[in-house]
């Protein structure tokens, strides 16, 4: 029973991290309420601020990406508990997280500027609706089993893990990937530019158009044609831009 509660502690903890560097984040990027952000005044050289904050960057998109891979998962819970396989990988990209906000160097120097009140009330609005749309994904799926809450309760109750249904609620029904559109939306609507939360910005859109085609391989190789199917009517990122075919035994079902 002490190692049950434990796991589900240390999940709790894990869980507990990721929500404060979730806040954390959403002032990080948007430059605000929070002690260190993206801008500020340049205190290295411009060379050696964009060498650290891109290993911050790459060192981020490696773990988060190489963990999440099932060859690794396999491995990985040869070390730790299944159940406490996904808490761990939250913490561990939480604390990345972290070291990203500790250590970031800002750049100096402004891309651009929005003066007129509309168009920066538009542009936060959308800053606000990225950061929304990716709780509110994250919650259409199963939160709590996406960020390990769910696989430390089952065990501490002695209850096996059940894989999720495929399902494609809500805003799933317009594009695959609502959780990458919200985290678009959140790090490039911004009413100033400036060069470090450019890099920031192209940095993360790069890893996240390779980390969707990663996680569509993943997603085909575990649910097979029912994903082919999905994939084949819904587009990935943008939506209304994809035709569903007429013969799609989705649009069939529909039709009846």
């Amino acid at each position: 029973m002490f190692k049950r509660l434990s796991i589900f502690l240390y999940g709790v903890v894990s869980y507990a991290i990721f929500f404060g560097t979730y806040l954390y984040a959403v002032g990080f990027v948007g430059n605000f309420g929070v002690p260190r952000t993206l801008d500020g005044s340049a205190s290295a050289s411009f060379t050696s601020a964009l060498l650290v904050d891109l290993g911050l960057l790459g060192l981020f998109a490696i773990q988060h990406s190489v963990m999440a891979r099932p060859a690794f998962k396999r491995w990985f819970t040869r070390l730790v508990p299944v159940s406490a396989e996904r808490s761990t990988y939250v913490l561990l990209s939480s604390l990345l997280l972290i070291a990203m906000f500790a250590w970031w160097q800002p750049l100096g120097g402004v891309v651009w500027t929005v003066t007129d009140p509309t168009l920066r009330g538009v542009l936060w609005g959308c800053f606000a609706f990225g950061w929304l749309l990716v709780l509110v994904s994250t919650f259409l799926i199963n939160h709590f089993d996406l960020f390990g809450l769910r696989q430390v309760w089952l065990q501490l109750m002695g209850r096996p893990y059940t894989e999720l249904a495929f399902r494609t609620p809500g805003i799933y029904r317009l594009v695959r990937h609502p959780l990458y559109v919200g985290w678009l939306f959140a790090f490039w609507a911004t009413p100033t530019m400036t060069i470090s939360h450019l890099v920031f910005a192209i940095a993360t859109t790069g890893y996240i158009l390779i980390a969707v085609q990663l996680e569509e391989r993943d997603l085909v190789a575990h649910h097979g044609q029912v994903y082919r199917d999905y994939r084949d009517r819904v587009p990935m990122l943008i939506p209304f831009t994809r035709k569903r075919k007429l013969d799609d035994p989705f649009m069939r079902r529909q039709r009846s």
